[in-house]
């Protein structure tokens, strides 16, 4: 078999030793010095058989170190946040509805200072919230809007002996919707023609409902405005009937009011006499798996921080 030799420009026969000319050697010196690298391509040009064997090896391999990092990756990320969910405590606290905005924000506060621990919080009226309790279900806190729905929980061994302290007080007041022209001035309207709803919490569990009842005890006009309230779940549930004009004026208490100042208005206050107390008492439960959690929660309430997120929103020292 003879060997076919090519002369570069100004070679001559026999410059060349034959082995040289052609094949896998050339090849190898024509290639791109630079290492290979999977985001720079081999240099352009036409590929022998070879040189694409040494691509298509080095792409492969390029691809399997990358998703062998990818899944590495993903194997640690599922560690650490496995590892970071078992060193999270999490703390729950059931509050009457009214305190919803000042204990989410405190909520956020004791999270920012106690790294590894998140507060959940269960609002709802006082008397639900003291019977979820008595039934078994797994609360840290309770804070309630009313003595009696504290007593009742002390008086059957739900809150920790010596825990329990108020840590706020508020007003009733009769609110009418913004935008509503009824002239209501004051409680007595309440027993005029032009009244047709009023919404109350349920006296039997929402303490505003329960003071409510007592104010118009008190102004004697029960029997007149029996027929018209409109009883609610809790005491937000009555603000927004009136915040949506579905009734003509609901009893609520100050704070809530203060959260839709453009929907609604306040007509009038409470006397004072009208109506026992409205004060706010918290407690750690009895049985809580997470004592030193719940108590460092109950002394932020007590905290002179605490006590302005409270008085932000419109609540009263104790």
């Amino acid at each position: 078999m003879k060997t076919r030799t090519y002369l570069r420009r100004g070679e001559s026969p026999g410059s060349r030793h034959p082995r040289e000319s052609g094949g896998p050697l050339e090849a190898l010196r024509n290639m791109d010095s630079r290492p290979w690298s999977p985001l720079a391509p081999p240099k352009a040009g036409k590929l022998r058989g070879n040189d694409r064997k040494t691509t298509r090896l080095n792409l492969k391999s390029g691809c399997s170190y990358c998703l062998i990092f990818l899944f590495l990756a993903a194997v640690l990320s599922m560690l650490r946040s496995g590892a970071e969910a078992e060193n999270t405590r999490e703390i729950t606290v059931s509050a009457a509805a009214s305190v919803r905005n000042a204990f989410e924000e405190m909520g956020r506060l004791y999270e920012m200072n106690h790294t590894g621990t998140r507060v959940l919080f269960n609002f709802g009226a006082s008397g639900d919230l003291m019977r979820q309790i008595e039934g078994g279900a797994p609360v840290d806190v309770f804070a309630s809007a009313a003595e009696k729905d504290m007593d009742d929980a002390e008086m059957k061994g739900l809150i920790l002996s010596g825990s329990r302290i108020d840590f706020a007080a508020n007003a009733v007041v009769l609110v009418a919707p913004a935008a509503s022209g009824a002239p209501i001035k004051s409680f007595g309207d309440l027993t005029t023609d032009r009244v047709k709803k009023i919404a109350v919490g349920n006296p039997k569990t929402v303490p505003a409902g329960r003071y409510a009842e007592e104010v118009f005890r008190y102004s004697r006009m029960q029997n007149a405005v029996q027929d018209k309230l409109v009883f609610t779940g809790n005491v937000r549930q009555a603000l927004d009937y009136v915040a949506r004009g579905e009734v003509d004026a609901g009893v609520v208490y100050a704070t809530d009011a203060m959260t839709v100042p453009k929907e609604v208005r306040i007509v009038a206050t409470a006397p004072g006499q009208s109506h026992r107390p409205a004060v706010y008492p918290i407690a750690v439960v009895k049985g809580t798996k997470n004592g030193a959690a719940a108590k460092d929660f109950v002394m932020l309430v007590l905290s002179p921080g605490g006590q302005k997120i409270l008085a932000k929103y419109g609540f009263k020292k104790r």
